[in-house]
C-alpha cells in the first residue's frame, strides 16, 4: 500500500526542514557564530523556528501516515497536512519580528489545532467511531 498523503507530505515537511536550516546557516555564517546562539537575538529567533518544528511535525506526519494507513485518510487529510505546512512557514517569518507577530500566532495556533485534531480523529478511529 502506498501512502500517497505521507509521502507527499513527508517529502514537502524535508523541504521545508531544510528551508529552516538554511535560515539558520544564513545567519550564522553572516555573524559568524559557529556554535550556539553566540547571543545574536536573530540567530536565536531562527533557531528557536527550527527547533519547534521539529519538536511538532514528527508526530503531524505519524498521525497522518497512521490516519491513511486505517483507510480513514483522504483529501481532507492532505488539506489539513498542507495547511499545517504552510503554517509553519508562517510561523518561521513570524519569529523572524522581536515583536509579538500575527504570523507567529496563527502558525501556533495551527501547530496546536492539527495536532489536537489528528490526535482526537486517531483515538477515534481507534474506537472504531469515525
Amino acid at each position: 500500500m502506498i501512502l500517497q498523503t505521507t509521502l507527499s507530505l513527508t517529502a514537502a515537511a524535508a523541504v521545508l526542514a531544510f528551508w529552516l536550516s538554511l535560515r539558520v546557516s544564513t545567519v550564522r555564517y553572516v555573524a559568524k557564530v559557529w556554535h550556539g546562539d553566540g547571543e545574536n537575538p536573530v540567530l536565536l529567533r531562527r533557531m528557536r523556528a527550527q527547533a519547534n518544528y521539529v519538536e511538532n511535525t514528527p508526530f503531524v506526519l505519524i498521525l497522518v501516515a497512521a490516519i491513511e494507513l486505517s483507510g480513514r485518510g483522504g483529501q481532507w487529510l492532505a488539506i489539513v497536512g498542507a495547511v499545517y505546512l504552510l503554517a509553519r512557514i508562517a510561523h518561521a517569518f513570524g519569529m523572524d519580528k522581536p515583536e509579538t507577530s500575527p504570523l507567529r500566532a496563527i502558525g501556533f495556533l495551527v501547530t496546536v489545532l492539527t495536532l489536537l485534531g489528528l490526535a482526537v480523529v486517531a483515538v477515534l478511529i481507534a474506537l472504531a467511531r469515525f
